[in-house]
């Protein structure tokens, strides 16, 4: 039977040396931990916050995130994709995903606010409705990603083909626009 800690805080810990205990994490709070190269497979996380943690590439394989929220987290190569996406859902502010995966996942209406997102894989994501705020999207995958209504406004370094995206009631900002031609090889001044 699987362990439970309800609202618990862990502060500074560095699950990578201790271990992290098998079970569901409800309601927690991690501050300032350390899960860098751990295994979190087949873990649940609900209603988890999770403020300056370390999750480079740790192993998400059936790993639940339901309703979690990472702020200022270092999240690289992170195969999200890997993760229980039955009710995945999270909000992320701040954070450093760079190279990370959300490969065909159901992001629908997530929040991204101030993040580093560069080469990060949405092929095959549904986008719709995400908002994207203040984001670099640096040589980040969209291939047949759902971004119908997401809000790209305030985001930049984007490159989205029209042609292989649904984007149908997307925003996008005046400055944003190279982003959808930069395949015509065109220059806009």
């Amino acid at each position: 039977m699987a362990q439970i800690f309800e609202s618990e805080d862990f502060e500074g810990t560095d699950f990578g040396v201790t271990g992290i205990p098998e079970g569901i994490y409800d309601n927690c709070t991690f501050l300032s931990c350390r899960f860098a190269g751990t295994d979190l497979s087949g873990l649940r996380f609900i209603d988890c916050i999770f403020d300056g943690c370390d999750f480079s590439l740790a192993r998400t394989g059936g790993t639940e995130l339901k309703d979690v929220k990472f702020r200022n987290c270092k999240l690289l190569g992170l195969h999200f994709n890997d993760c229980n996406n039955l009710l995945f859902s999270a909000e992320f502010t701040g954070c450093n995903l760079n190279l990370s995966s959300f490969f065909g996942l159901k992001l629908k209406n997530f929040s991204f606010k101030d993040c580093s997102l560069q080469e990060v894989d949405f092929t095959s994501s549904d986008m719709s409705g995400v908002v994207l705020e203040n984001c670099d999207l640096t040589n980040a995958i969209f291939d047949s990603t759902n971004l119908e209504k997401a809000d790209f406004r305030s985001t930049f370094n984007y490159s989205i083909d029209p042609d292989r995206n649904r984007i149908r009631r997307a925003k996008f900002s005046l400055q944003g626009i190279p982003g959808l031609l930069i395949k015509y090889d065109i220059e806009i001044e």
